[in-house]
């Protein structure tokens, strides 16, 4: 972790706030997902100007193949667009997309631990997107880049790529410390 000049935002002995928000954003997810627009629109183009003389059948597999598939990249690159984090004195909250879904919370009292982890890449995980492996566990993967590495009362893990993944660990480590001493901040 990084050593932070004191007195500045996210140094140890700055205040702390009462919630802690952190985001992280990938560009290149708006790429996929113009590409699923345009896979949507050209299956819209097939079913309306359709100019095909060998029959229907080919024609609608077309069409309805053209549109699943652009809905499918378009809702499915979108929603992983950035991720939003908050940690408050309750829970750790995650949304992810501009609808905030899929939504996880956690609550603070199921988190033992909180560990930075300096470099999360998608091919770590098998790509972008909210992830799931038996032996890494579960993760929010949005870019390459820093992360946050929760551990769980149950054993599980639960990763996320935000920016100022540090900081988020200072806090999430500080109200833990705060819970098991018994102060409310």
């Amino acid at each position: 972790m990084r050593d932070h000049p004191h007195g500045e935002p996210g140094a140890a002995d700055a205040p702390h706030p009462e919630v802690w928000h952190g985001r992280a954003s990938n560009r290149v997810q708006w790429l996929l997902a113009s590409g699923g627009a345009a896979c949507l629109a050209l299956g819209i183009e097939l079913a309306v100007d359709s100019t095909w003389t060998s029959g229907v059948a080919p024609l609608v597999m077309s069409v309805v193949g053209c549109i699943a598939a652009g809905l499918l990249v378009l809702f499915g690159t979108l929603a992983f667009v950035h991720v939003a984090v908050k940690v408050d004195k309750d829970c750790l909250e995650v949304r992810c997309g501009h609808m905030g879904l899929p939504r996880r919370r956690i609550p603070l009292s199921h988190i033992i631990g909180a560990d930075f982890a300096p470099r999360v890449t998608p091919r770590q995980w098998g790509g972008w997107g909210y992830r799931w492996r038996p032996e890494q566990g579960t993760a929010v993967v949005v870019r390459r880049g820093e992360g946050l590495v929760l551990r769980l009362g149950d054993g599980h893990t639960f990763t996320i790529t935000v920016d100022n993944a540090e900081a988020a660990v200072r806090d999430i480590r500080r109200r833990l410390k705060a819970a098991a001493s018994g102060t409310t901040r």
